[in-house]
């Protein structure tokens, strides 16, 4: 009978041989390569958005900024950088999801990231930021706000920052916490991010993507655009704190502000579609704006001017509460 076993047991180990080889050569768990950053958030964005799937979000190719939320989540962007045959005409940033609530802002730039994979032509050199305020988003129960409460469209230097941030908050939001505007200009990780985005990227015009307003909104050197899709023209005013004063009226950066008419509903497939031409038209007939490159050549003089405290200066105009 023992001489019965002893194949079978050497078969035992032949089988068990590769197991053993593999297992020795897999590093330390110590030493394992780490999850992609952008790979795990793109799950969380999956199983959060019914509009974006994983695999869209994976299709996207984003890359960690370098930079994080308050709560550690990464910052992604994706760039579509200049072919080697075309200089491109302007430089374009893109933002969704600066409010967390606001789905449909971070589902429509996924919608046009695809777009772009299919047909970037190098006319433009874009930044893509699918979704600035992960911590907002990425939660049970979605916040239009950050981790550390704070409305990140009101955190941005404009001036007489202090001052006019609480006069408005107080005074026109009954202090609405939704529209908190922090302790301090730039105090959010967010916020500081997209300022030093806006300050070493140098884009001749910015969109940003919001909801549920329905509305184009405009800041900074003319001309507005009339109309995309199916959202017109209708200048909501400036806010302190807020990304269209700080770079569209300060900065001399056209900020196009994009108010999708429902947070939590997409658009049709064709709005969407007559959006991104009216967009890509308007930027080929539009930009870069003298003005706008004139500009950067006092862009630190100007945050250096907006960071100072001046003295208390008139309250802001009444305007609707928005953005």
């Amino acid at each position: 009978m023992a001489v019965l076993k002893y194949p079978f047991f050497l078969l035992g180990v032949a089988l068990l041989m590769p197991t053993c080889v593999a297992a020795a050569n897999q590093p330390p768990a110590d030493r394992q390569t780490p999850a992609d950053p952008a790979r795990l958030e793109c799950k969380k964005i999956g199983h959060k958005l019914g509009s974006v799937s994983v695999r869209d979000c994976y299709n996207a190719e984003l890359k960690s900024s370098g930079a994080s939320s308050v709560r550690g989540q990464p910052i992604l962007v994706r760039e579509y950088p200049p072919l080697s045959k075309r200089q491109p005409q302007a430089r374009v940033l893109m933002i969704g999801g600066i409010h967390g609530d606001e789905y449909s802002s971070v589902s429509v730039v996924f919608k046009w990231i695809k777009k772009l994979n299919r047909y970037h032509s190098g006319l433009f050199h874009w930044h893509v930021v699918p979704l600035l305020n992960p911590d907002g988003l990425l939660q049970k129960k979605s916040s239009r706000l950050n981790a550390n409460g704070v409305d990140l469209n009101r955190n941005f230097p404009t001036p007489d920052w202090l001052n006019q941030t609480r006069d408005y908050w107080q005074r026109r939001t009954h202090k609405d916490p939704r529209r908190y505007p922090g302790k301090a200009a730039l105090s959010e990780p967010e916020s500081r991010w997209l300022y030093e985005e806006i300050r070493n990227f140098r884009p001749d015009v910015i969109i940003s993507v919001h909801a549920p307003y329905g509305v184009l909104d405009f800041d900074g050197p003319p001309e507005a655009p009339h109309r995309m899709g199916y959202l017109h023209l209708k200048l909501l005013g400036t806010y302190p704190g807020s990304l269209g004063n700080c770079a569209g009226v300060q900065h001399r950066i056209p900020v196009i502000t994009m108010e999708l008419p429902r947070a939590g509903t997409m658009p049709s497939r064709g709005e969407i579609n007559r959006m991104w031409r009216d967009l890509v038209r308007w930027l080929s007939r539009n930009t870069p704006k003298k003005d706008t490159q004139d500009a950067y050549a006092t862009f630190e003089d100007t945050a250096r001017s907006l960071r100072s405290v001046p003295i208390r200066s008139k309250p802001v105009p009444e305007k609707a509460i928005g953005g």
